[in-house]
């Protein structure tokens, strides 16, 4: 079998080994790479101005939360894949920004007390002390306000632990492997078919366009 190359093909290679040459280089750095630079530092600004090393989940969620939004935005606006999957894709992407939101927020208690009632407070109240010249705060719960509050913090930390694994289930994705394999007598577009039915559309790895 004979092979030919078109001169479109050559004149191809060119252009790639001349866009590894400084002036394409230069050309490239001011016309996208730094305008996308400023792009970036113009949406990441809020978690650049509140990042603090020691900060924990508090200074890395925000840079992941404001990503995955931007993500799923851009995916669903103008992605190139189609709607069927990258729907998936998109709600998972923002339920994890979601789930982010709250531990950036810690708003787990606020949560429980939505399911349970309100944490019960009493006005700060102090009386002497045993020991001359020391007060002591006087405990005003009653035994059912002390149990009903009790009930609430154990379920923000249920709230939070049950959000903790989902995020991070999302992000990690499924198991393929134990996804049911597609028969042998179906053609290339129903195989495709069958594995996106199985698919939610979750881990990290998969969300690029």
């Amino acid at each position: 079998m004979e092979v030919k190359m078109a001169n479109s093909f050559f004149k191809s290679l060119e252009k790639m080994a001349n866009r590894g040459r400084w002036y394409w280089k230069t050309w490239d750095f001011i016309r996208y790479d730094f305008p996308k630079f400023c792009k970036n530092i113009w949406l990441f600004r809020k978690a650049l101005w509140n990042y603090s090393w020691w900060a924990g989940q508090h200074s890395v969620l925000p840079f992941m939360k404001t990503a995955l939004v931007d993500m799923a935005i851009t995916m669903d606006d103008r992605g190139n894949e189609i709607k069927s999957s990258s729907s998936k894709k998109v709600e998972k992407m923002l339920r994890a920004a979601k789930l982010m939101e709250h531990f950036i927020e810690e708003n787990f208690i606020e949560m429980a007390e939505d399911e349970l009632g309100e944490i019960i407070h009493h006005p700060l109240e102090f009386e002497p002390a045993e020991t001359e010249g020391y007060v002591q705060m006087v405990d005003q719960d009653t035994a059912e306000e002390k149990e009903h509050n009790r009930k609430v913090f154990d379920r923000s930390r249920e709230i939070e632990k049950e959000m903790w694994d989902e995020l991070w289930y999302i992000m990690k994705g499924q198991d393929y492997s134990k996804f049911e394999k597609a028969p042998d007598d179906m053609d290339h577009n129903e195989s495709y078919t069958h594995f996106e039915s199985q698919r939610d559309g979750s881990g990290l790895n998969t969300w690029w366009d």
